[in-house]
């Protein structure tokens, strides 16, 4: 009897152990495969993380005299290709390369305003300003008219919450404010995030199809 006993405790064993096998092997699939939704959002935040980041990598390369500015400016050039890109690899390559453009734009113009900023020169740094905030109206235009699922107004007010935020970030690089810098830092940081889920969120909601109705 305890050997019958015996031998069905080890296959319930076995069979438990199996399941779990199952179970994990189908959650770590589940792991490595996301949901096109939460690839899409990853893939969102990556870009803009990597925006922001190269943008600080270049800030303290610039206000600090150091050889590797433009070996940032040129990286972070590149990232305006990447997120054309992904914008190309949903609404086309004409949508795509016109989006690279007007982000290259707001990082050339970006470049001018440090440059301006750190060398005292008001009206140069107010000249650059004024054509950086009519930058980012211009892109949250060509965002707006892609999705509808993207108000103007609302990607006005972020645009100009980047710039302000960013713009934040190189005073307090100039001042010597490290702690200003940091909290500076900060906001952009997650500002950013919110942009980018922002993004993803409406390109959901407008290719159901693609990305599937359940959303993220």
């Amino acid at each position: 009897m305890r050997s019958v006993l015996f031998g069905l405790l080890t296959v319930a064993l076995s069979a438990t152990a199996s399941t779990s096998r199952a179970e994990s092997g189908s959650s770590a699939t589940s792991l490595q495969q996301p949901s096109p939704a939460a690839a899409l959002r990853q893939d969102m935040r990556k870009l803009w993380t990597d925006h922001v980041v190269w943008t600080r990598d270049y800030i303290i390369a610039a206000v600090g005299d150091q050889p590797d500015a433009t070996a940032a400016a040129n990286r972070l050039l590149k990232n305006q290709e990447d997120i054309g890109g992904a914008i190309a690899g949903i609404y086309g390559k004409p949508a795509g390369d016109q989006l690279t453009t007007l982000l290259k734009e707001h990082i050339t113009i970006a470049v001018e305003l440090i440059k301006a900023a750190k060398a005292g020169d008001s009206p140069a740094q107010q000249k650059a300003d004024a054509r950086w905030q009519e930058n980012g109206v211009a892109i949250a235009d060509f965002l707006s008219k892609a999705n509808p699922n993207w108000p103007r107004a609302a990607l006005v007010d972020m645009m100009k919450k980047h710039l302000s935020t960013t713009t934040n970030e190189v005073v307090a690089r100039l001042k010597k404010d490290w702690e200003g810098d940091v909290k500076a830092y900060d906001e952009v940081y997650n500002h950013i995030l919110m942009m980018a889920d922002a993004l993803s969120d409406g390109i959901v909601k407008q290719f159901p199809e693609k990305f599937g109705k359940t959303g993220l």
